[in-house]
């Protein structure tokens, strides 16, 4: 990655950091689901408003690094109107482009602005920081109940 991508992913992440969208509580929420990543301190609750399979909204609330409020609020601009099986195929991309484990993904497109995290690859204990935000987004969507933790 260039220095100039790289400066722009930087800033991308750091203003969802500062201004995180849809950093809220959806009072009529179908699911709402805790993630705790005790490494880094990272602590969010992700509320999800369904309807016939797809995600009508979807917020979070909590405290966190700038890679986990960047990630959660990055993933619920790129998750409102998609169908839980496209969430699925996101998490599953999304999860290969941060562990470069390609498991059949040929490639990131459909990843969008979401493609800034990236560069994380490169720092594995940061690899769940932006994770977190997924894993704790599934359990929610499969109705888990349960708080996800990283470790």
């Amino acid at each position: 990655m260039n220095g100039n991508l790289r400066d722009l992913y930087q800033e991308v992440i750091l203003d969802h950091q500062r201004n995180p969208r849809n950093f809220r509580v959806i009072p009529q929420a179908d699911r709402a689901t805790d993630g705790h990543n005790p490494l880094c301190g990272d602590k969010l609750t992700i509320y999800v408003k369904l309807a016939d399979h797809v995600v009508r909204d979807v917020s979070f609330q909590g405290v966190g690094c700038a890679i986990s409020m960047a990630s959660a609020s990055l993933m619920t601009e790129h998750l409102k109107g998609k169908s839980i099986d496209e969430i699925e195929d996101l998490f599953d991309s999304f999860h290969a482009m941060l562990t470069a484990e390609m498991n059949g993904v040929q490639d990131f497109d459909s990843l969008g602005k979401l493609r800034v995290f990236e560069g994380v690859r490169q720092f594995p204990v940061r690899v769940k920081c932006a994770t977190l935000p997924w894993h704790t987004l599934r359990a929610a969507v499969e109705g888990s109940g349960k708080t996800v933790s990283t470790e």
